[in-house]
């Protein structure tokens, strides 16, 4: 007779990787499965926001990654085509740290509480069943199946045709493409900067290491314009910004760390609950311009894991878990995701982002608070 899994956690990112530890830590029996090979490199600002640290301290890895050599962030600068530029303030440090560094850490904690990490391995199908669900997969070509009580998917933004998390990008109007490299020999501050240009920005990040991470939103045809390769992207974009330009002038990239991905869909609406409980990307694509990407994908793995515990326990149905973490993410990003695409939208059309540097400094109260709108409260538990 086959052995049922407790829980299965499809997609060892973030959100995936930090719901299995906190369901490990439980007790319950956790199998942690990705189609990526670890460590790797991931397209991310690499930002945590101050508002996660109360997110990292309910789900129990603060310390895990709080000796990973993080930069601390203070501040946030706005540089725009013409030179411009707006500093606001962050309500607390936030921490630059990369993905590589980061995922791997988060596994190691997840392996450490007693969950089973697989990676390499690709989801084809998942199926209800009487005692949960039946996940088909394959690994080195060779299919395998098992069975689990619950199954959360924290899969990504792309997901194929038929498994939980797929949206159809039919009624999205444009999309973009997202690609990142790590540098040396660019000074920083404790500040993380954001370039704009036509046809997209660019963001560098202070992390461990004495590394910059530069990583870039752009529209499609001005990643094609610039070149058929990553760096070859980057450097062509920098040109379109004479200050960043300038600061990427004596820039060396760190290679391997290179990393794209293709196409990326914005203001997507939370969907908590296709089939399975979705976290993180699946869940939906943040607005880069919230600067909150990585701490909301750990928010909601910190939502989801007290209600997949009851359910777990029995005492929680299926139908008011679905309920309850539906109600509780629309309550949490509605006010942020809101905000960020207002933001987006602002600093996205050229007649308005000219006025923004002006309207900041006659403002100032104004142009910090629309920022702490996009951000997330602190996490109650």
């Amino acid at each position: 007779m086959t052995r049922i899994l407790d829980a299965a956690v499809l997609g060892a990112g973030l959100a995936g990787s930090s719901l299995a530890k906190a369901l490990a830590d439980k007790g319950w029996e956790t199998l942690l499965l990705d189609r990526q090979s670890f460590p790797r490199h991931k397209v991310c600002g690499e930002f945590l926001s101050p508002e996660s640290q109360s997110t990292l301290h309910a789900l129990g890895i603060n310390e895990s990654i709080a000796g990973l050599g993080h930069r601390e962030i203070e501040r946030i600068r706005i540089i725009f085509e013409n030179g411009a530029e707006i500093e606001l303030s962050l309500p607390g440090k936030a921490w630059g740290l990369s993905r590589y560094a980061l995922d791997s850490a988060l596994h190691i904690a997840a392996m450490q509480a007693g969950a089973r990490l697989q990676t390499g391995a690709t989801v084809t199908a998942v199926h209800k069943a009487d005692n949960g669900y039946i996940i088909h997969a394959k690994q080195g070509g060779k299919a395998f199946t098992f069975e689990a009580r619950a199954v959360i998917s924290a899969m990504g933004a792309s997901q194929r045709s038929g498994l939980p998390g797929n949206r159809s990008s039919a009624s999205i109007k444009s999309s973009y493409i997202g690609v990142k490299s790590h540098f040396r020999g660019i000074a920083m501050e404790p500040v993380i900067e954001l370039y704009f240009f036509r046809g997209g920005y660019l963001g560098l990040c202070p992390i461990e290491g004495g590394l910059v991470n530069a990583s870039a939103l752009l529209e499609h045809e001005t990643a094609v314009h610039e070149g058929k390769t990553i760096l070859a992207i980057l450097n062509g974009v920098a040109k379109r910004n004479p200050k960043l330009s300038e600061k990427l002038m004596h820039a060396v990239p760190v290679i391997g760390s290179q990393a794209a991905v293709a196409p990326v869909y914005l203001n997507r609406k939370p969907l908590a609950w296709d089939q399975l409980p979705l976290l993180g990307d699946a869940m939906t694509m943040i607005p880069p311009l919230c600067g909150d990407g990585m701490s909301m994908a750990l928010r909601s793995a910190a939502i989801c894991a007290p209600l997949a515990d009851s359910y777990l326990r029995g005492s929680l149905s299926q139908a008011d878990w679905q309920h309850t973490y539906s109600k509780e993410i629309n309550l949490e990003f509605k006010r942020p995701l809101r905000w960020g695409s207002l933001l987006q939208w602002l600093f996205e059309t050229p007649a308005l982002s000219r006025w923004l540097p002006d309207a900041a400094r006659l403002a100032p109260n104004v142009a910090q608070g629309l920022v702490h709108a996009t951000r997330l409260k602190p996490f109650r538990q």
